[in-house]
């Protein structure tokens, strides 16, 4: 049986890969933000004479430029290679910048582009991530919670009614398929970035913290604006999404680290699971290295700290909670099929974790107090957990759940007049495909094989869910004719056409000492499986991203920006225009 923990190490071990580096940061045809604040950085290939290094921005020395000299690194990492490394340095004014060197030998030329923003639009930005959310979950979520007659539902999703939407491209720099860390980063500081890597350009340093930074808009909003700053999800609170609002690091796995820069940046808001990284090294639960108890600290440093929804329902409603921490579970949060229905996963562990749309509620009553505006990332983390593992009918019961809270959200916005520039997106997309439904009832024959059951075009028909409580959920996924989802990207398992009424699905398991995975035996005698051989290697345990476009919907001040194709990194440049957030010459 496939453990999460099993899968996390699969993908912890890929990530860690090292990439190749550029040799100057920020990379050619960056963009940058005229006033935030980036690391510079040339990488040179061998051991060079400083004296006969020259390094110039727009023709003139760097160190007129930037205002300061540089670090030169003689042989960096004890190598015969030296590099220039220049912290925290910011460019106000805009245009196109020409980054040229030579060490007498070689030369490198980049290009940036450094740009303002108009005047400040509006007072709050709110930025929805659907982690892995593609279109077919948003097209079940409709039909589940909607329903759907003679080719028509009578509703719409939230997250679809809204009045501007474009296509996003998600690719890194070292590849076409991101992950949740660079995809994230991207949307956090206009930068691209490479797979793993969270506010930084990932170099060829072995240290995983040196990497050449750049701000993130939560640095950006606080100190240009004194904005307040939430961070909500239902995965670990160190996972990548929310990370990378934060955090700067190359080893998105580096939880101990990215929980000590939580606690430096102190947001007003963050909300999540993960509770074992900040737990002492000997308290029950912990997965920390060090004895250090940082939720001691953060209440020390003035936070409410709440592990249930009560608790947080009671620090929300008092007008003197002006931080607050959010721990509900050790692990990942439950989803919203486990813990409203099924009660597997860990709800039995922790049976009091909130619904996304209460952690929301919570984080608008607590940083709308500030007179000066709020940033709000809001992660629908589990949508990704699901897909990865192939458990379909959790990843779509998780997007109605972030569509409710986009609703509740959007309704909060109007009745105060529609400051807010509202944003939900996918961070990248998975390879999922709505083909049809699962009939049991095609046929006359109880021995039709379930593959056979598969009805495609007018044999699809439509799926027989229960009609959707208030909240959009039918109360049961195991009815006669459901919806067939099926992923491009497959490891060797067993497909029983049904969902997972136990616990999540677990389609693989480690097949021996070599670390590679095969198909996990619980499932092989389900009525009508059939062992599917996967597409992808060995090595791989579960599905993964792909890389076409993903949604963005928008509405609110400044949300007329999303139209067409856009990229990533754009996204950041619509939020620090809709704040007005660049600096002046």
């Amino acid at each position: 049986m496939v453990k999460q923990s099993a899968v996390a190490s699969l993908i912890v071990l890929l990530w860690t890969t090292p990439v190749s580096a550029q040799t100057i940061y920020p990379i050619d045809r960056a963009e940058i933000l005229a006033g935030a604040q980036f690391d510079f950085k040339v990488e040179l290939p061998g051991p060079v004479d400083p004296a006969k290094l020259k390094v110039t921005v727009n023709g003139a020395d760097y160190a007129i430029a930037f205002g300061r000299s540089a670090t030169f690194v003689d042989r960096e990492d004890g190598k015969e290679q030296s590099a220039l490394v220049l912290r925290d340095v910011t460019l106000t004014t805009p245009g196109s910048i020409a980054v040229d060197v030579s060490d007498g030998t070689r030369q490198r030329s980049v290009t940036w582009t450094v740009y303002d923003t108009g005047p400040r639009k509006a007072k709050n930005v709110i930025l929805f991530i659907g982690d892995g959310m593609s279109p077919a979950h948003r097209v079940a979520a409709r039909i589940l919670s909607k329903g759907i007659s003679e080719g028509k539902s009578p509703g719409k999703l939230a997250i679809d009614d809204m009045p501007h939407m474009a296509l996003v491209a998600t690719a890194g720099s070292d590849s076409i398929i991101t992950d949740s860390a660079n995809s994230a980063s991207a949307y956090a500081t206009g930068h691209k970035s490479a797979v793993n890597a969270l506010g930084v350009y990932a170099d060829r340093t072995a240290s995983p913290f040196d990497d050449p930074r750049v701000e993130t808009i939560t640095s950006l909003a606080r100190r240009r604006l004194g904005m307040g700053i939430g961070i909500v999800t239902n995965t670990e609170i160190e996972d990548a999404t929310p990370a990378a609002m934060l955090a700067h690091t190359r080893r998105r796995a580096a939880y101990d680290e990215i929980v000590e820069q939580f606690f430096a940046a102190k947001p007003d808001v963050l909300m999540g699971g993960g509770s074992a990284n900040f737990l002492p090294k000997s308290a029950a639960g912990s997965k920390r290295k060090d004895e250090t108890d940082y939720i001691a600290k953060f209440r020390d440093a003035g936070y409410q700290v709440a592990t249930t929804a009560r608790e947080l329902g009671a620090l929300a409603a008092k007008p003197a909670t002006g931080k607050l921490l959010g721990l509900f579970a050790t692990g990942n949060m439950d989803g919203a099929l486990d813990r409203k229905f099924l009660k597997g996963g860990g709800v039995r562990k922790f049976p009091e974790q909130p619904d996304l749309t209460e952690q929301v509620q919570a984080a608008l009553k607590l940083l709308s107090r500030n007179e000066a505006g709020f940033f709000l990332m809001v992660e629908s983390g589990m949508i990704d957990k699901y897909a990865h593992l192939l458990d379909m009918e959790r990843a779509v019961y998780d997007t109605i759940m972030l569509d409710n809270a986009v609703r509740q959200t959007r309704e909060w916005a109007h009745a105060r007049g529609d400051d807010t520039l509202i944003l939900v997106v996918a961070d990248h997309n998975h390879p999922n495909s709505l083909v049809g439904t699962v009939n049991d009832d095609m046929g006359t024959a109880a021995n039709v094989p379930l593959r056979e059951r598969v009805g495609v075009y007018e044999q699809a028909g439509f799926p027989n869910y229960p009609a959707a409580d208030a909240e959009g959920y039918p109360a049961r996924v195991d009815v006669s004719r459901r919806l067939a989802i099926f992923s491009a990207s497959l490891p060797d398992h067993y497909e029983t056409f049904r969902p997972k009424l136990d616990n999540p699905n677990e389609p693989t398991v480690k097949g021996g000492e070599d670390g590679t995975f095969k198909a996990n035996d619980k499932y092989k005698d389900v009525p009508g499986v059939v062992l599917r051989p996967g597409n992808l290697p060995a090595m791989i345990g579960a599905s993964v991203h792909s890389g076409e476009d993903v949604i963005l919907t928008a509405a609110g001040p400044g949300s007329d920006g999303v139209r067409g194709s856009m990229d990533n990194t754009e996204v950041f440049r619509l939020m620090v225009d809709a704040l007005g957030l660049a600096a002046r010459p």
